[in-house]
Protein backbone atom coordinates (compact mmCIF):
# COMPACT_ATOMS: atom_id res chain seq x y z
CA UNK A 1 0.00 0.00 0.00
CA UNK A 2 1.54 3.15 -1.11
CA UNK A 3 -1.23 5.99 -1.82
CA UNK A 4 -4.50 7.17 -0.45
CA UNK A 5 -6.88 6.65 -3.48
CA UNK A 6 -9.58 8.33 -2.34
CA UNK A 7 -9.86 12.09 -0.48
CA UNK A 8 -10.44 11.61 3.16
CA UNK A 9 -14.42 12.56 3.82
CA UNK A 10 -15.53 13.46 6.83
CA UNK A 11 -19.69 12.62 7.62
CA UNK A 12 -22.09 13.44 10.69
CA UNK A 13 -23.45 10.43 10.40
CA UNK A 14 -21.82 6.47 10.90
CA UNK A 15 -22.42 4.47 7.73
CA UNK A 16 -21.18 1.22 8.35
CA UNK A 17 -19.44 -0.40 5.49
CA UNK A 18 -19.89 -3.85 4.78
CA UNK A 19 -16.59 -5.61 4.45
CA UNK A 20 -15.33 -8.45 5.64
CA UNK A 21 -12.20 -8.65 8.03
CA UNK A 22 -9.73 -11.96 7.28
CA UNK A 23 -5.98 -12.01 8.90
CA UNK A 24 -3.90 -14.17 10.54
CA UNK A 25 -3.00 -15.63 8.22
CA UNK A 26 -0.31 -18.32 8.11
CA UNK A 27 0.03 -22.28 7.73
CA UNK A 28 0.52 -24.85 10.71
CA UNK A 29 -2.21 -22.84 12.98
CA UNK A 30 -4.38 -25.54 12.75
CA UNK A 31 -8.06 -25.19 12.91
CA UNK A 32 -9.41 -22.31 14.51
CA UNK A 33 -12.11 -22.04 17.72
CA UNK A 34 -15.04 -20.59 16.57
CA UNK A 35 -17.31 -18.57 19.24
CA UNK A 36 -21.20 -17.56 18.07
CA UNK A 37 -22.39 -15.03 20.36
CA UNK A 38 -26.19 -13.50 20.91
CA UNK A 39 -25.67 -10.51 23.91
CA UNK A 40 -27.67 -7.35 24.44
CA UNK A 41 -26.62 -4.33 26.14
CA UNK A 42 -28.96 -2.66 28.69
CA UNK A 43 -27.81 0.60 29.30
CA UNK A 44 -30.05 1.87 32.39
CA UNK A 45 -28.83 -1.42 34.52
CA UNK A 46 -24.92 -1.49 33.03
CA UNK A 47 -25.43 -5.23 31.74
CA UNK A 48 -25.05 -7.77 28.87
CA UNK A 49 -27.05 -10.73 28.75
CA UNK A 50 -24.90 -13.17 26.83
CA UNK A 51 -25.67 -16.57 24.98
CA UNK A 52 -22.46 -17.85 23.83
CA UNK A 53 -21.58 -21.20 21.27
CA UNK A 54 -17.63 -22.04 20.93
CA UNK A 55 -16.39 -24.58 19.40
CA UNK A 56 -13.18 -25.90 20.34
CA UNK A 57 -10.63 -28.07 18.33
CA UNK A 58 -7.41 -30.02 19.45
CA UNK A 59 -5.03 -29.03 17.77
CA UNK A 60 -2.22 -30.29 20.17
CA UNK A 61 -0.54 -33.78 20.15
CA UNK A 62 -2.28 -35.09 23.16
CA UNK A 63 -5.32 -35.36 24.87
CA UNK A 64 -7.81 -32.56 26.64
CA UNK A 65 -10.12 -33.56 29.56
CA UNK A 66 -11.17 -29.72 30.59
CA UNK A 67 -11.16 -26.37 28.39
CA UNK A 68 -10.79 -23.09 30.61
CA UNK A 69 -12.13 -20.10 29.73
CA UNK A 70 -10.65 -16.67 31.00
CA UNK A 71 -13.54 -14.92 32.85
CA UNK A 72 -12.18 -10.87 32.33
CA UNK A 73 -15.30 -8.99 33.35
CA UNK A 74 -14.13 -10.98 36.78
CA UNK A 75 -11.27 -8.64 37.18
CA UNK A 76 -13.88 -5.59 38.21
CA UNK A 77 -15.48 -7.57 40.91
CA UNK A 78 -15.42 -6.70 44.72
CA UNK A 79 -12.27 -7.55 46.54
CA UNK A 80 -10.21 -9.09 43.15
CA UNK A 81 -6.43 -9.43 43.49
CA UNK A 82 -5.02 -7.83 42.15
CA UNK A 83 -7.46 -4.80 41.33
CA UNK A 84 -8.09 -4.03 38.04
CA UNK A 85 -6.48 -0.60 38.35
CA UNK A 86 -3.38 0.34 40.36
CA UNK A 87 -3.31 3.21 43.02
CA UNK A 88 -1.53 5.53 40.72
CA UNK A 89 -4.67 5.91 37.74
CA UNK A 90 -7.63 4.61 39.72
CA UNK A 91 -8.91 8.13 39.96
CA UNK A 92 -8.43 8.23 35.99
CA UNK A 93 -10.12 5.19 35.63
CA UNK A 94 -13.05 5.76 38.52
CA UNK A 95 -14.53 8.74 37.28
CA UNK A 96 -17.69 8.80 39.72
CA UNK A 97 -15.30 6.67 42.66
CA UNK A 98 -14.44 3.54 42.89
CA UNK A 99 -17.36 1.22 41.07
CA UNK A 100 -17.60 -2.79 40.74
CA UNK A 101 -18.95 -5.07 37.92
CA UNK A 102 -18.62 -8.88 37.60
CA UNK A 103 -19.59 -12.01 35.32
CA UNK A 104 -21.88 -14.53 36.36
CA UNK A 105 -22.01 -18.03 34.76
CA UNK A 106 -25.79 -19.27 34.68
CA UNK A 107 -25.32 -22.21 32.55
CA UNK A 108 -22.90 -24.46 30.74
CA UNK A 109 -24.11 -27.30 28.36
CA UNK A 110 -22.02 -29.34 26.14
CA UNK A 111 -19.45 -30.75 28.45
CA UNK A 112 -20.06 -33.20 31.39
CA UNK A 113 -19.80 -30.27 34.74
CA UNK A 114 -18.34 -26.86 34.93
CA UNK A 115 -16.84 -24.53 37.79
CA UNK A 116 -15.79 -21.37 38.27
CA UNK A 117 -12.18 -21.31 40.54
CA UNK A 118 -12.12 -19.33 43.79
CA UNK A 119 -10.89 -16.39 42.21
CA UNK A 120 -13.45 -16.06 40.19
CA UNK A 121 -11.08 -15.80 37.22
CA UNK A 122 -11.45 -18.99 35.32
CA UNK A 123 -14.81 -21.12 34.44
CA UNK A 124 -13.11 -24.36 33.80
CA UNK A 125 -15.49 -27.09 31.41
CA UNK A 126 -14.76 -31.35 32.20
CA UNK A 127 -15.48 -32.42 28.65
CA UNK A 128 -17.91 -35.87 28.62
CA UNK A 129 -15.01 -37.36 26.83
CA UNK A 130 -11.56 -36.93 26.01
CA UNK A 131 -10.79 -34.75 23.08
CA UNK A 132 -8.21 -36.37 20.92
CA UNK A 133 -6.06 -35.03 18.27
CA UNK A 134 -8.11 -33.34 15.22
CA UNK A 135 -11.32 -33.85 16.90
CA UNK A 136 -13.25 -30.62 18.25
CA UNK A 137 -16.48 -30.33 21.29
CA UNK A 138 -19.29 -26.97 20.87
CA UNK A 139 -19.81 -25.76 24.58
CA UNK A 140 -22.57 -23.10 25.23
CA UNK A 141 -22.16 -20.97 27.85
CA UNK A 142 -24.93 -18.58 29.12
CA UNK A 143 -23.73 -15.56 31.08
CA UNK A 144 -24.57 -11.67 32.79
CA UNK A 145 -22.17 -9.32 32.95
CA UNK A 146 -22.25 -6.07 35.13
CA UNK A 147 -20.25 -3.17 34.05
CA UNK A 148 -18.15 -0.93 36.12
CA UNK A 149 -18.30 2.38 36.04
CA UNK A 150 -14.86 2.72 34.53
CA UNK A 151 -12.76 4.67 31.71
CA UNK A 152 -11.58 1.14 31.39
CA UNK A 153 -11.45 -1.65 28.16
CA UNK A 154 -14.28 -3.16 29.60
CA UNK A 155 -16.67 -0.81 31.42
CA UNK A 156 -19.37 2.00 31.31
CA UNK A 157 -17.44 5.06 31.05
CA UNK A 158 -18.35 8.95 30.98
CA UNK A 159 -19.45 8.87 27.18
CA UNK A 160 -18.74 5.49 25.98
CA UNK A 161 -19.16 2.06 26.68
CA UNK A 162 -16.25 0.04 26.24
CA UNK A 163 -16.76 -4.06 25.45
CA UNK A 164 -13.99 -5.60 24.99
CA UNK A 165 -12.73 -9.23 26.59
CA UNK A 166 -16.96 -9.18 27.56
CA UNK A 167 -17.27 -12.58 26.55
CA UNK A 168 -15.85 -15.92 28.66
CA UNK A 169 -12.15 -16.43 26.11
CA UNK A 170 -10.89 -19.51 25.37
CA UNK A 171 -7.07 -19.47 26.48
CA UNK A 172 -4.82 -20.25 23.52
CA UNK A 173 -4.20 -24.08 23.32
CA UNK A 174 -0.44 -25.28 23.92
CA UNK A 175 1.20 -29.05 24.08
CA UNK A 176 0.09 -30.16 27.50
CA UNK A 177 -2.29 -27.74 27.77
CA UNK A 178 -3.18 -24.04 27.95
CA UNK A 179 -1.82 -20.51 28.21
CA UNK A 180 -4.01 -19.70 31.53
CA UNK A 181 -3.25 -16.84 32.81
CA UNK A 182 -5.57 -14.34 35.40
CA UNK A 183 -6.12 -10.33 35.43
CA UNK A 184 -3.36 -7.97 35.52
CA UNK A 185 -2.87 -4.53 36.52
CA UNK A 186 -1.24 -3.26 33.54
CA UNK A 187 -0.18 -5.23 30.09
CA UNK A 188 -2.88 -8.00 28.52
CA UNK A 189 -2.45 -10.62 30.66
CA UNK A 190 -3.88 -13.64 28.10
CA UNK A 191 -2.44 -15.35 24.96
CA UNK A 192 -5.20 -15.85 22.41
CA UNK A 193 -5.48 -17.95 19.37
CA UNK A 194 -7.01 -16.77 16.33
CA UNK A 195 -10.63 -17.90 16.05
CA UNK A 196 -13.96 -17.26 13.57
CA UNK A 197 -16.52 -14.76 15.44
CA UNK A 198 -19.86 -14.30 14.27
CA UNK A 199 -21.38 -11.61 17.34
CA UNK A 200 -25.05 -10.50 17.29
CA UNK A 201 -25.72 -7.40 19.46
CA UNK A 202 -28.67 -5.99 20.68
CA UNK A 203 -28.20 -2.52 22.05
CA UNK A 204 -30.75 0.81 22.64
CA UNK A 205 -32.07 2.40 19.79
CA UNK A 206 -29.93 5.58 19.13
CA UNK A 207 -26.82 3.92 19.85
CA UNK A 208 -23.89 3.57 17.71
CA UNK A 209 -21.02 0.58 17.64
CA UNK A 210 -17.76 0.97 16.27
CA UNK A 211 -15.83 -2.18 15.76
CA UNK A 212 -13.90 -3.75 13.13
CA UNK A 213 -15.12 -6.38 11.16
CA UNK A 214 -18.17 -6.89 8.85
CA UNK A 215 -20.70 -5.17 10.65
CA UNK A 216 -24.92 -4.89 9.52
CA UNK A 217 -27.88 -3.47 11.29
CA UNK A 218 -31.25 -3.21 11.53
CA UNK A 219 -34.27 -2.11 13.79
CA UNK A 220 -36.03 -4.30 15.80
CA UNK A 221 -38.58 -3.67 18.51
CA UNK A 222 -37.42 -0.20 19.30
CA UNK A 223 -33.95 -1.24 19.55
CA UNK A 224 -30.72 -1.57 17.40
CA UNK A 225 -29.72 -5.26 16.40
CA UNK A 226 -25.86 -5.06 15.07
CA UNK A 227 -24.70 -8.35 13.58
CA UNK A 228 -20.90 -8.54 13.64
CA UNK A 229 -19.04 -11.40 11.82
CA UNK A 230 -14.91 -11.85 11.33
CA UNK A 231 -12.61 -14.78 10.30
CA UNK A 232 -9.36 -15.54 11.82
CA UNK A 233 -9.07 -12.88 14.11
CA UNK A 234 -8.04 -12.93 17.94
CA UNK A 235 -10.80 -11.20 19.76
CA UNK A 236 -14.18 -9.63 18.74
CA UNK A 237 -14.52 -5.53 20.40
CA UNK A 238 -17.34 -3.24 20.44
CA UNK A 239 -17.11 0.58 21.14
CA UNK A 240 -20.69 1.51 21.99
CA UNK A 241 -21.59 5.37 21.93
CA UNK A 242 -22.50 8.74 19.69
CA UNK A 243 -20.70 9.10 16.54
CA UNK A 244 -19.64 10.75 13.96
CA UNK A 245 -17.55 8.92 11.12
CA UNK A 246 -14.35 10.18 9.07
CA UNK A 247 -13.40 7.18 6.46
CA UNK A 248 -10.38 6.78 3.68
CA UNK A 249 -9.81 4.11 1.04
CA UNK A 250 -6.14 3.27 1.30
CA UNK A 251 -5.05 0.45 -1.93
CA UNK A 252 -8.36 -0.88 -1.30
CA UNK A 253 -8.57 -0.92 2.63
CA UNK A 254 -11.19 0.46 4.28
CA UNK A 255 -10.25 2.82 7.05
CA UNK A 256 -13.18 4.43 9.35
CA UNK A 257 -12.52 6.57 12.40
CA UNK A 258 -15.30 6.72 14.91
CA UNK A 259 -14.88 10.00 16.97
CA UNK A 260 -17.27 12.59 19.03
CA UNK A 261 -14.73 14.82 20.52
CA UNK A 262 -11.77 15.00 18.32
CA UNK A 263 -10.95 18.57 17.06
CA UNK A 264 -9.13 16.96 14.46
CA UNK A 265 -10.45 14.39 13.01
CA UNK A 266 -9.07 14.37 9.40
CA UNK A 267 -5.55 14.80 11.34
CA UNK A 268 -6.07 11.40 13.46
CA UNK A 269 -7.48 9.50 9.92
CA UNK A 270 -4.31 10.44 7.90
CA UNK A 271 -1.97 9.36 10.55
CA UNK A 272 -3.60 6.32 10.41
CA UNK A 273 -3.06 5.99 7.15
CA UNK A 274 0.61 6.96 6.91
CA UNK A 275 1.07 4.50 9.59
CA UNK A 276 -0.84 1.18 7.29
CA UNK A 277 1.28 2.19 4.75
CA UNK A 278 5.08 2.44 6.07
CA UNK A 279 4.11 -0.49 8.33
CA UNK A 280 3.22 -2.36 5.09
CA UNK A 281 6.39 -1.43 3.07
CA UNK A 282 8.01 -2.58 6.03
CA UNK A 283 6.69 -5.46 7.31
CA UNK A 284 4.54 -7.12 4.32
CA UNK A 285 1.04 -6.04 3.52
CA UNK A 286 -1.58 -5.37 5.77
CA UNK A 287 -3.59 -8.44 6.76
CA UNK A 288 -6.94 -6.93 6.60
CA UNK A 289 -10.22 -5.58 4.95
CA UNK A 290 -10.72 -2.72 6.95
CA UNK A 291 -9.17 -1.07 9.91
CA UNK A 292 -11.29 0.84 12.38
CA UNK A 293 -10.17 3.37 14.88
CA UNK A 294 -13.03 4.60 17.59
CA UNK A 295 -12.02 7.78 20.45
CA UNK A 296 -13.41 6.63 23.50
CA UNK A 297 -13.27 6.81 27.46
CA UNK A 298 -9.76 5.33 28.01
CA UNK A 299 -7.43 6.30 31.04
CA UNK A 300 -5.10 3.97 28.84
CA UNK A 301 -4.05 6.31 25.71
CA UNK A 302 -5.16 3.72 23.45
CA UNK A 303 -5.53 -0.37 22.86
CA UNK A 304 -5.55 -2.86 20.13
CA UNK A 305 -8.02 -5.37 18.68
CA UNK A 306 -7.69 -7.49 15.64
CA UNK A 307 -8.52 -4.50 13.15
CA UNK A 308 -9.39 -2.08 15.34
CA UNK A 309 -8.05 0.22 17.84
CA UNK A 310 -9.58 2.22 21.00
CA UNK A 311 -8.00 5.62 21.35
CA UNK A 312 -8.31 7.92 24.83
CA UNK A 313 -10.22 10.83 24.26
CA UNK A 314 -8.04 12.42 26.64
CA UNK A 315 -5.46 12.42 24.44
CA UNK A 316 -4.04 16.05 23.62
CA UNK A 317 -3.78 16.47 19.73
CA UNK A 318 0.19 16.30 19.69
CA UNK A 319 0.37 12.91 21.33
CA UNK A 320 -2.62 11.29 19.27
CA UNK A 321 -0.36 10.43 15.80
CA UNK A 322 2.33 8.83 17.96
CA UNK A 323 -0.23 6.68 19.56
CA UNK A 324 -1.78 6.13 16.42
CA UNK A 325 0.92 4.47 14.74
CA UNK A 326 1.56 2.31 18.17
CA UNK A 327 -1.47 0.76 18.46
CA UNK A 328 -1.72 0.64 14.46
CA UNK A 329 1.56 -1.13 14.73
CA UNK A 330 -0.13 -3.81 16.75
CA UNK A 331 -1.67 -5.01 13.92
CA UNK A 332 1.26 -6.40 13.13
CA UNK A 333 2.60 -7.61 16.45
CA UNK A 334 -0.59 -9.10 18.18
CA UNK A 335 -3.23 -8.90 15.78
CA UNK A 336 -1.30 -10.81 13.05
CA UNK A 337 1.53 -12.26 14.91
CA UNK A 338 0.68 -13.29 18.46
CA UNK A 339 2.78 -13.72 21.25
CA UNK A 340 3.09 -14.81 25.25
CA UNK A 341 1.51 -11.24 25.85
CA UNK A 342 1.90 -12.29 29.54
CA UNK A 343 5.66 -13.29 30.29
CA UNK A 344 7.21 -11.79 27.22
CA UNK A 345 5.41 -8.45 26.97
CA UNK A 346 8.46 -6.84 25.41
CA UNK A 347 8.24 -9.06 22.28
CA UNK A 348 4.56 -6.91 21.00
CA UNK A 349 5.06 -3.64 23.23
CA UNK A 350 8.32 -2.91 22.78
CA UNK A 351 8.82 -3.94 18.85
CA UNK A 352 5.31 -1.78 18.56
CA UNK A 353 7.25 1.29 20.43
CA UNK A 354 10.03 0.79 18.10
CA UNK A 355 7.54 0.81 15.09
CA UNK A 356 6.38 4.15 15.99
CA UNK A 357 10.89 5.56 15.39
CA UNK A 358 10.18 3.73 12.31
CA UNK A 359 7.41 5.46 11.19
CA UNK A 360 8.56 8.86 12.25
CA UNK A 361 11.62 8.10 9.79
CA UNK A 362 9.88 7.30 7.09
CA UNK A 363 7.03 10.09 7.70
CA UNK A 364 9.28 13.21 9.72
CA UNK A 365 6.71 15.41 9.58
CA UNK A 366 5.22 13.39 12.42
CA UNK A 367 8.39 13.23 14.90
CA UNK A 368 12.00 12.88 15.09
CA UNK A 369 13.00 9.03 14.95
CA UNK A 370 15.85 9.55 16.84
CA UNK A 371 13.71 11.48 19.19
CA UNK A 372 12.19 8.23 20.44
CA UNK A 373 15.24 6.14 20.64
CA UNK A 374 17.17 8.66 22.91
CA UNK A 375 13.88 9.44 25.11
CA UNK A 376 14.01 5.52 25.53
CA UNK A 377 17.23 5.31 26.51
CA UNK A 378 16.91 8.29 29.15
CA UNK A 379 14.01 6.37 30.65
CA UNK A 380 15.61 3.39 31.19
CA UNK A 381 19.00 4.89 32.53
CA UNK A 382 16.97 7.32 35.22
CA UNK A 383 14.64 4.25 36.26
CA UNK A 384 18.41 2.41 36.46
CA UNK A 385 19.83 4.88 38.39
CA UNK A 386 16.87 5.28 40.61
CA UNK A 387 16.17 1.60 41.44
CA UNK A 388 20.19 1.06 41.58
CA UNK A 389 20.28 3.27 44.94
CA UNK A 390 16.88 1.57 46.24
CA UNK A 391 18.79 -1.78 45.88
CA UNK A 392 22.15 -3.34 45.69
CA UNK A 393 20.66 -5.99 43.09
CA UNK A 394 18.23 -4.28 40.06
CA UNK A 395 16.64 -6.85 38.22
CA UNK A 396 15.98 -6.08 34.74
CA UNK A 397 15.35 -9.43 32.64
CA UNK A 398 12.63 -8.47 30.15
CA UNK A 399 11.28 -11.70 30.14
CA UNK A 400 9.26 -12.09 33.01
CA UNK A 401 5.10 -12.32 34.48
CA UNK A 402 3.14 -9.66 34.46
CA UNK A 403 3.15 -10.03 38.21
CA UNK A 404 6.89 -9.78 38.67
CA UNK A 405 6.45 -6.44 38.10
CA UNK A 406 6.80 -3.75 40.93
CA UNK A 407 4.25 -1.46 39.18
CA UNK A 408 3.00 0.34 36.19
CA UNK A 409 6.49 2.45 36.11
CA UNK A 410 8.78 -0.59 35.64
CA UNK A 411 6.62 -2.59 33.31
CA UNK A 412 6.58 0.44 30.89
CA UNK A 413 10.45 0.69 31.20
CA UNK A 414 11.14 -2.78 30.97
CA UNK A 415 8.61 -4.11 28.07
CA UNK A 416 8.48 -0.62 26.02
CA UNK A 417 11.60 1.47 26.75
CA UNK A 418 14.42 -1.38 26.95
CA UNK A 419 12.42 -3.05 23.79
CA UNK A 420 13.31 0.40 21.45
CA UNK A 421 16.58 0.21 22.63
CA UNK A 422 17.03 -3.47 21.82
CA UNK A 423 15.48 -3.40 18.70
CA UNK A 424 17.79 -0.11 17.63
CA UNK A 425 20.79 -1.95 19.14
CA UNK A 426 19.98 -4.69 16.45
CA UNK A 427 19.77 -2.60 14.02
CA UNK A 428 22.61 -0.83 14.52
CA UNK A 429 24.95 -4.22 14.86
CA UNK A 430 23.50 -6.08 11.71
CA UNK A 431 22.33 -3.15 9.43
CA UNK A 432 19.17 -2.52 7.55
CA UNK A 433 19.15 -4.70 5.21
CA UNK A 434 19.10 -8.05 7.55
CA UNK A 435 17.06 -6.28 10.05
CA UNK A 436 14.02 -5.24 7.91
CA UNK A 437 14.75 -8.92 6.19
CA UNK A 438 14.37 -10.82 9.53
CA UNK A 439 11.21 -8.41 11.05
CA UNK A 440 9.66 -9.13 7.28
CA UNK A 441 10.46 -12.70 8.03
CA UNK A 442 8.89 -12.95 11.53
CA UNK A 443 5.87 -11.32 9.96
CA UNK A 444 5.77 -13.95 7.60
CA UNK A 445 6.32 -17.04 9.10
CA UNK A 446 4.15 -16.09 12.61
CA UNK A 447 1.36 -14.64 10.97
CA UNK A 448 -2.02 -16.55 12.92
CA UNK A 449 0.22 -18.18 15.37
CA UNK A 450 1.46 -17.43 19.35
CA UNK A 451 5.08 -16.59 18.73
CA UNK A 452 7.75 -17.54 21.19
CA UNK A 453 10.64 -15.71 22.13
CA UNK A 454 12.76 -18.01 20.33
CA UNK A 455 11.04 -17.84 17.28
CA UNK A 456 11.84 -14.00 17.63
CA UNK A 457 15.22 -14.80 18.44
CA UNK A 458 15.47 -17.29 15.69
CA UNK A 459 14.63 -15.12 12.52
CA UNK A 460 17.74 -13.10 14.18
CA UNK A 461 19.83 -15.82 14.29
CA UNK A 462 23.25 -14.45 14.20
CA UNK A 463 21.99 -12.08 17.53
CA UNK A 464 20.66 -14.76 19.59
CA UNK A 465 23.38 -13.81 22.76
CA UNK A 466 22.93 -9.87 21.96
CA UNK A 467 18.84 -10.12 22.07
CA UNK A 468 19.62 -12.44 25.39
CA UNK A 469 21.78 -10.07 27.17
CA UNK A 470 18.92 -7.57 27.19
CA UNK A 471 15.94 -10.14 28.09
CA UNK A 472 17.91 -11.87 30.98
CA UNK A 473 18.94 -8.09 32.27
CA UNK A 474 22.81 -8.84 31.58
CA UNK A 475 23.41 -5.97 29.24
CA UNK A 476 24.73 -2.40 30.29
CA UNK A 477 22.55 0.54 28.69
Amino acid sequence: MRKIKAMISVSVAVSLPFVFLTACKGGGAGARYEYEIQAEYFSEEGRLDGDMKVTVPNNTEGVINEIPFALYGNAFREGADPEPVSELFSSACYYDGVSYGGMEIKEVTGGKSWSVDESGNVLTVSLNKPLYPDESVTLSVQYSLTLAKANHRLGVGEHCVNLSYFYPMLFAEKEGGFYQYTPAQYGEPFVLSCADFKVTLTVPQDTKVACGGKIEQASNGGKTVYRYKAENVRDAAFVLGDFSLASAELDGVQIDYYYFADEAPDQTLKAACDALTTYSGLFGDYAYSRYALAETDLFLSGMEYSGFTALSSLLRKEERAAVVAHETAHQWWYASVGSNQAECAWQDEGLAEYSVALFYEKCPEYGNYRDVVTTSESAYRNYYSVASQLSKEVDTKMSRPLSDYSGDYEYRILSYDKGVVLFDRLRETIGNRRFFSALKDYAEKYAGRVAAEADLIGCFSSQEQLILSFTEGRCVI
